[in-house]
Order: structure tokens, then sequence, then C-alpha cells
């Protein structure tokens, strides 16, 4: 397809839809036309209210401002997940977003820590990262120049009226109505527009698929295939519920690990988003939904609503004149909240290899691949919380902690184990970081540390690491508590408004 791409037609809404019309039309929106089809009637997902640090790219491409995108969508902050059970039961651990220690140029900082714990010279890993002490000890502020070490629980649907604002200042073209046809070229199979139920016809030059699991346009139309990796991650079904909130807003998610799956508690400002992600094979819907009412703090809000859903990846996601963005996609469950991530890491991509003079198929692998590679390294760090575990319990964990595994992640556990050692691989998400804190929570001890460590004397190591723990505990005591800041830097503008009301 060699002719100029003029007009793009984005297929749904949702997070993926609006935040590719906002992006779209305020980078792009001068050369082209970009129209957003969608439907009132049909709902959406909606419940990936945590995010990672990497939003924070998203956002500054776009010239938003922190405080008002926190305040418009009744954020707080996220500075990592804790993992409850997920070992073991009653074995708790905490993912943070931070740094650990300073490495060296031979080795990562773990070895040095782990020498020191063979000597009996340190306290728990995460007391060397800054973000991981503030968070349990509830503690956050933005400081001038600081790393964007931090990530928000914000409302789905509040962020996606919150972009759809902005794509309409930009000039997006919304049409309401229902898809019930979707027109091909017949030479080459390229999508030549969207028919509706009221029989608009809707024409575009380059077409991206932000319908949901329904996948209607790069899968239903144009066949293009999927990857099911249920047999690495068998939880197939997700229930969420929001609640009151009944406390301080704490600054991490909490994943909690039940006997078929794991539940999520995600605080807001106003309220708590609430879920529970389980395999049906071994329990069902009714009792899944007892068993999330039965753990949640705080009234529930809403009816608990099941979703269905199948984990992979299409494969392809940039197939003809098609790109699917969001759950059209794939889908990778929100263990680590990499939901939002991928959406714009799609939305990113495409414009870094955008088509303007047309499609080429040059670009389409290398947006593949990318992809592709991505979605593999995200795989591999969610299958690691469910196979590196010691819990038998029930049958769902035997299946895990004897499941057959990627190579790829077999590879890093069994490097890690053996000598200590990680690496982050390109333009991988996760870092090296990331790798140590989980597959040591989860209890993968490496045998070895690296030999370099051993050119410090026992003195200048303990000095070493005490000086990092010092420093690291001299900055977060020096913290507000989380929900301080938050009243003073981002208010959300309801409560806001009430407050103002109440005066």
């Amino acid at each position: 397809m060699t002719t100029a791409i003029k007009r793009v037609v984005i297929a749904g809404g949702g997070t993926a839809g609006w935040m590719a019309a906002a992006a779209l039309t305020k980078l792009m929106g001068k050369h082209l036309e970009i129209v957003l089809v969608e439907s009132d009637e049909i709902g959406t997902v909606g419940v990936g209210e945590a995010t990672i640090p990497t939003l924070h790219i998203f956002h500054r491409l776009l010239g938003l401002k922190e405080q008002e995108v926190m305040a418009a969508t009744n954020a707080t902050f996220k500075l990592g997940i804790s993992f409850e059970n997920w070992q073991n039961i009653n074995k708790n651990y905490l993912h943070s977003f931070g740094f650990l220690g300073k490495d060296c140029w031979a080795c990562g900082f773990q070895h040095f820590w782990l020498k020191g714990k063979q000597l009996g010279m340190v306290s728990e890993i995460g007391d060397y990262c800054a973000e991981h002490l503030a968070a349990r000890q509830g503690r956050f502020a933005v400081l001038p120049n600081q790393d964007y070490n931090h990530a928000y629980h914000m409302d789905a649907s509040l962020y996606v009226k919150y972009l759809r604002k902005i794509a309409e200042q930009h000039g997006i073209h919304r049409i309401e109505g229902k898809i019930k046809q979707v027109l091909q070229h017949h030479d080459s199979g390229n999508i030549k527009a969207l028919v509706l139920e009221n029989d608009e016809t809707i024409e575009g030059d380059l077409f991206i698929d932000c319908t949901g699991f329904r996948a209607l346009l790069i899968e239903q139309t144009l066949n293009t295939g999927f990857e099911d990796w249920s047999h690495y991650l068998p939880c197939d079904s997700a229930i969420a519920v929001q609640t009151q909130s009944v406390g301080a807003p704490i600054p991490y998610t909490r994943s909690i690990a039940r006997d078929s799956g794991w539940q999520w508690r995600i605080p807001l400002q106003n309220r708590t988003g609430n879920g529970l992600v389980f395999c049906s094979k071994f329990i069902s819907d009714e009792d899944a939904t007892e068993l999330l009412l039965a753990n949640l703090e705080g009234e529930p809000l809403n009816k608990p609503r099941v979703i269905k859903f199948k984990t992979g990846t299409r494969r392809l996601h940039w197939h003809k004149n098609c790109v699917a963005v969001g759950l059209s996609g794939g889908f990778l469950e929100p263990l680590e909240s990499t939901s939002i991530h991928l959406i714009q890491r799609s939305i990113i991509r495409l414009m870094q290899l955008f088509p303007s003079a047309g499609i080429v198929q040059s670009d389409i692998d290398e947006f593949n691949q990318q992809t592709k590679l991505e979605m593999d390294n995200i795989r591999d760090f969610i299958i690691l919380h469910y196979k590196a575990t010691e819990r038998e319990d029930s049958s769902f964990w035997r299946y895990c902690k004897n499941m057959d595994i990627p190579a790829s992640l077999k590879h890093r556990i069994e490097m890690f184990a053996d000598s200590g050692k990680v690496y982050k691989y390109g333009s991988e998400l996760f870092g090296e970081s990331s790798w140590i804190q989980v597959m040591m929570g989860q209890g993968i001890m490496p045998k070895q540390y690296h030999p370099i460590v051993d050119v410090m004397e026992e003195p200048e190591l303990e000095a070493f690491l005490n000086n990092i723990k010092s420093t690291v505990k001299r900055k977060v005591e020096s913290l507000p508590a989380h929900i301080d800041f938050i009243q003073h830097y981002c208010p959300a503008e309801v409560l806001a408004n009430t407050k103002t009301m109440a005066m």
C-alpha cells in the first residue's frame, strides 16, 4: 500500500482508543485527519487502574502536568507492588520501582549485599532503595530533579474522560455508532472502510483496532492468528468491584495470592479498586465472587462483574493496514500493571514508524518484532511469580509450581540461582532491580556472589553498605506522609469541590 496516509480511523474508544486519539491528534493532527468510532452502548473493561513509571514518557510527550492529571483522575502515587502469600502463605515481599543500592562496573549491588548477608552485616535488600523504604513507611513527595521512579493509581474511566478532552481540543472527529461490517479491498485484503449499523461508511487509509477482546479488525476481519499463553498463565477470569475507602491510601498496590489466583487492592483518593484474578478450572465464578466479597475492606459501591480473557498475543500486531492497540493485540494479566504501558508503547512505536508516504513491509516487520520482544519479556516476568513458588497447598499452585516455562525464563532463573547474575537486554521493560526483587522475594537466593566483591575488605564493605542504607533512611525520613502530600499537591477535583461546597 504505497498511498500516502491521510486518514486514520480508530475503531473503539476506552483507554486504548482515547490514548491513541489524544497522542495522534496532538502530535500528528496537523497532517492527518483522525476519526474515532465508538458506541456508548458498548462497555469497556476499564479496570486498569494501576500503572508503572513509563507512563511519564507518554505524559511528557503530550505536555501533561502531573498534578492536573492526578487531580482529574482521583489518583494516588504508586511506588511498587506488595506480593502477599506468593512465595508461601504468610510470606510477603515488595517489588518497588527504585534502584537497589549502587552497582559497580563488574556486577550489580545484589552481589555486595549477598556477601554482606553471609557476614551478617545487612538487613533486607529493600532497605537500600528509597522507593522501597518509602512505600513501606507510607511516605512520598515529588522533589526537584528526582528520578521518575513512581507511578499512579487512577480511576480508569476518569482517565479516559481526561484524554478525550485533549483529543477533542486538537480536532478529533468522534463518530457514535456500532460497527456492523468491515469492508476490505478485493485485491490487497487491506481494510477499506467500517460500516455502522445506521449504514454510514467510514473510509480510511490506516485503521487502529481498539475494539478490545473482540479484535474486530485485526482478528475477525484479517484473521491474524493468536498465540495462546494460557498453559504458562492459567488464570482466565477476573472479577472487579469498587469499595469505600477505610483509611489513608497506601503508596503501593496490594497483590494477595489466593488458592486459585490472586486479589488486587488499588487505593484511590476517593475509593478503592478491588478484584480477583483466577482460573476457572479450579474455582467457579460464583465461588470466586463469594471469595472476593468476603475479603473486601469497605462497603461495595457497585455489583461485582466477571470478565473472561485468554492470555496470549496476536501473531502480528500490525497486519496490512491495521494496527492492534490494547486488548485487541493480546492480553497479559494485570499482575505487574503493564496494560496501559503496552498501549502507550504501541502508540509511540506507531508514531515512530508512521507510514506517512505509504505502508511498507519493512515498517510492519520492525513494529511486530519490537512488540514481540516486549511481550515476551513481560510474559516471562509475570510467569516468574507463579513458577517460583513454594506453595503446594492447592491444585492451582501445584500446577504453577510444576508447569513448563519458556526457555528464556528458565535461563534467567538458573543464571540468577547459580551466580546472582541478571541482565536487561536492549529495550526490555523490566530491569535488573525488578528481576532481583521478584526472584529473591519468591525465594530464589543465589548460591554465590561475584568475586569482584572480595576486593573490598570487610570493614570497607560494611561501611559501603551502611552508607547506602543510612542515606536512604535519611531521605525517606525527610518525606511527608503520602496522604499529606497528595492533599497538598493534587487533591482530587471531586473531593476538592465537595470541600468547597461544604464551606
